[in-house]
């Protein structure tokens, strides 16, 4: 185990969750960890796995913002203690 707590070769990601995001996860945010070198839809995918009755169908219309810059790949990698925000879609008017 590193200092700050996680294991040697992982990756921490803080997620962070928004209004109808927030009500299906049931939690405003919470860290994740995945292996070394993990992308932004192995944090998805493990998401679902975490909120499997609730979350997987918000999560098919989210925007994500990774340490504040949307993602448009999500094959990008997460780079550790990353911050990722999960954006349900907003109405407006």
């Amino acid at each position: 185990m590193t200092p700050d707590g996680t294991e040697p070769g992982t990756t921490t990601v803080l997620i962070r969750y928004f209004a109808s995001a927030r009500a299906a996860a049931g939690v405003e945010e919470e860290k994740v960890q995945l292996e070394a070198g993990a992308s932004v839809s192995d944090v998805v995918t493990e998401l679902r796995r975490l909120h499997p009755d609730t979350l997987p169908r918000i999560l098919d219309a989210v925007s994500l913002l990774l340490d504040g810059v949307a993602v448009r790949d999500l094959a990008r990698a997460v780079p550790n203690d990353a911050e990722l925000d999960v954006l349900p879609p907003f109405a407006g008017g």
